[in-house]
């Protein structure tokens, strides 16, 4: 980051939104999932427009290959049998590609299900940008993160229409407009970041009808700034075939978040 953006909040959050546009629009972004096949629709193993036998297994998911496939597993052409795991690294380095597709596999409480990745989706070649409101510094304000003695799993309405399990490990409370208001949060078992699923007044209107808050990692005090500025659009925003959870109770908040992003650009309509 430049010296001009370290000493200049709105600067920062212009770089911040800047790399969001990149990293959502990058080839194997999320504009580029063009589809969540799970497994258990397909008991005969073959996934309509998907190469490849794909089977749960005891261990993961049997994936079966022959020549006419064009499977590549490992950056290496693929036949045969092998279970995978589930992938943990980004979807652009999938263990399983068909040329420029990648096709990672995802288990969700206990369900597999395999996800294609095209860098040539319609989704990303129409992409025109992420509407966002500019930096306001009313919108960064003192928190606090109380964790819970026990983390908590609620139930809540994915994206895809299933209800699943959504962890939470603690509460996290801020003041705005003369109001204390709390919110639900999720902790990252690697670094300790909190996240939340949050809706407001402008949901479904002037923004998409749920929004992501990742605020950081709190101080050992539990104090935290909450940066409304850079609540997040959730992936499902930018491709219907992610499992994103909406809001759990409580955490849609009676006031607008006129901030951060919003939904995505229009884009313009070309031709006669």
């Amino acid at each position: 980051m430049s010296d001009d953006a370290d000493d200049d909040p709105a600067a920062a959050w212009r770089q911040w939104h800047q790399h969001r546009e990149a990293a959502v629009s990058a080839p194997y972004g999320p504009l580029a999932l063009i589809g969540t096949h799970w497994l258990a629709d397909y008991p005969e193993g073959r996934i309509p427009a998907v190469p490849g036998r794909w089977r749960t297994s005891g261990a993961g998911v049997a994936l079966t290959a022959a020549a006419e496939d064009g499977i590549s597993l490992d950056g290496a052409p693929f036949t045969g049998d092998v279970v995978l795991a589930a992938d943990e690294t980004p979807p652009s380095h999938a263990r399983v590609a068909a040329g420029d597709v990648r096709l990672p596999v995802i288990r969700r409480e206990g369900e597999w299900a395999v996800r294609v990745f095209d860098p040539a989706s319609d989704a990303r070649a129409a992409f025109a940008g992420i509407e966002a409101t500019p930096y306001d510094p009313a919108f960064v304000l003192p928190g606090r993160f109380r964790p819970y003695t026990e983390d908590r799993t609620v139930q809540v309405e994915n994206a895809d229409g299933r209800t699943r399990g959504l962890g939470l490990g603690g509460e996290l409370s801020f003041g705005f407009a003369g109001a204390e208001h709390r919110l639900q949060a999720a902790v990252d078992e690697e670094d300790g970041s909190l996240w939340a699923v949050v809706g407001d007044a402008t949901g479904g209107r002037s923004s998409y009808r749920f929004r992501f808050l990742k605020p950081g990692v709190p101080a050992a005090d539990g104090s935290i700034a909450v940066d409304l500025n850079r609540i997040l659009l959730p992936p499902c925003a930018f491709a219907d075939h992610f499992v994103c959870p909406f809001p759990p109770p409580g955490n849609t908040l009676p006031f607008e978040i006129a901030a951060g992003e919003r939904r995505l650009k229009a884009a313009l309509a070309t031709g006669i």
